[in-house]
């Protein structure tokens, strides 16, 4: 067999067949669906304090030590507006969930009160992200002031610290809301409940 010489046997031989195209990549898979969101609840998993759907009352204060009392007096304004009242230790218990939020820093505190099935959620935001460590005591003493519940959390808005209290009735100014109705009043001869209309 005789090889070929010259300039023609350094060329490349020509394919006997076209190159195969390569095949497109395959789509990657797509990520699993996540799981359902449950229910808002009361409190969540962790005890985070939920207000929405609530009937609710929001101030803006400032961030001073007078906040604490003038707090506690618009809080006790406007249960009273509802209707309702919380324990006696209310006042007191406001005034520490303000005056936690004032020691924090910030410029200004908000005080947000909401109630829902006979109890009362009073939330204090001190608008500081970066606040102070939290004395221990703090939630301790919410607890003794007759908190049913409590706790504390830490945004980029500030730090929050709320406590849930029980609502009691009580003799409602004309103008109050309807949400605590006054037991039926008792008939004086026979002693049966009047029926209201």
């Amino acid at each position: 067999m005789v090889l070929p010489t010259g300039p023609s046997a350094t060329r490349p031989r020509p394919p006997d067949w076209p190159p195969k195209t390569p095949p497109p990549p395959k789509n990657p898979p797509s990520p699993p669906n996540p799981p359902p969101v449950p229910p808002a609840a009361a409190h969540g998993a962790r005890g985070r304090r939920l207000m929405a759907n609530r009937p609710g009352a929001a101030w803006t204060l400032e961030s001073q030590p007078w906040s604490a009392p003038k707090a506690a007096r618009l809080v006790d304004q406007q249960l009273a507006q509802w209707g309702a009242q919380g324990p006696g230790t209310t006042a007191e218990l406001v005034t520490l969930l303000v005056a936690t939020a004032v020691a924090d820093g910030g410029r200004r505190v908000s005080l947000h009160l909401a109630e829902q099935n006979g109890a009362a959620l009073v939330l204090a935001l001190s608008h500081q992200p970066t606040p102070p460590p939290l004395d221990d005591t703090a939630l301790s003493r919410l607890r003794t002031l007759g908190a049913l519940s409590c706790g504390t959390e830490t945004t980029i808005h500030g730090r929050t610290v709320w406590a849930v209290v029980a609502l009691t009735p009580q003799n409602r100014p004309p103008n109050a809301d309807r949400r605590f109705p006054k037991p039926p009043t008792a008939n004086r001869q026979t002693g049966a409940p009047r029926r209201r209309t």
